[in-house]
């Protein structure tokens, strides 16, 4: 059976233009890897009874505190039971008053510079996300900078920025470590509370651009990461005796 996946990109603070694109061409490709998109902007679909059908939860593009107190529980208790993570672009500047949020992610956003032409180097070649991509990758998004490390949570790096390809003129005062971290994954969730079943957790920094919605090496690499995340065998998708994920 296909795995199920809900979509959120709700958002408090800036709204890319993008998230319409980004829907459309996720829905698109959901065949191609054998899921289920649903798309919601609804917080209130953040629930205990909703979130337990499916197998990932995707925040996609995301700003402020997009779930009140009620969501920001259930989610909390979703990913203690299994639930695995997706995070893209935007998610990372999402629910700044919620700590095991940030072990999540991995790491806050905090400015970018300028959109132009960049490079990105794969560090790691052999995972599903990046084992498509050249050794370095040139497009047009925005490098982001972040707040903290997000190797301090036991963040494996996959991709990082070549600083000497673009233009940042931005003050930086915090310190996201060396080699700056582009797209991240987690084995076991951070975001997990003791005696939780921690599911997978994946995260890339680019996506900001609608054209970059319709790259195809792009969206291979998001794909790649949505695919990862699933094979944590914690959800009902890989394994009957989940606590969450598509039971149809």
């Amino acid at each position: 059976m296909p795995a199920r996946l809900l979509l959120y990109s709700a958002t408090a603070d800036f709204r890319h233009d993008s998230i319409p694109a980004s829907i459309e061409a996720l829905q698109a490709k959901a065949a191609s890897i054998d899921v289920q998109f649903d798309n919601t902007e609804d917080k209130s679909q953040f629930n205990d009874e909703n979130l337990a059908k499916y197998d990932a939860v995707v925040f996609l593009n995301n700003s402020g505190i997009v779930l009140d107190e009620a969501g920001k529980a259930a989610f909390q208790k979703y990913l203690n039971l299994g639930g695995n993570f997706v995070g893209i672009h935007c998610a990372s500047a999402a629910l700044r008053d919620s700590p095991f949020y940030l072990k999540t992610v991995g790491a806050y956003f905090d400015y970018h510079p300028a959109i132009q032409e960049s490079c990105v180097d794969v560090i790691d070649h052999a995972h599903p996300s990046t084992n498509m991509l050249p050794e370095k990758w040139r497009l047009v998004d925005e490098m982001y900078n972040f707040q903290s490390d997000p190797r301090v949570f036991g963040c494996k790096v996959l991709l990082t920025a070549d600083e000497s390809s673009y233009d940042d003129p931005g003050e930086r005062k915090f310190d996201h470590g060396l080699p700056h971290p582009v797209a991240w994954y987690q084995d076991q969730g951070a975001g997990v509370e003791s005696g939780g079943i921690a599911g997978r957790s994946w995260y890339t920094s680019l996506g900001h651009c609608i054209e970059i919605w319709h790259d195809e090496l792009f969206l291979a690499h998001v794909l790649g990461g949505i695919t990862w995340s699933l094979q944590s065998g914690t959800t009902r998708a890989f394994n009957s005796e989940g606590k969450v994920g598509n039971a149809a």
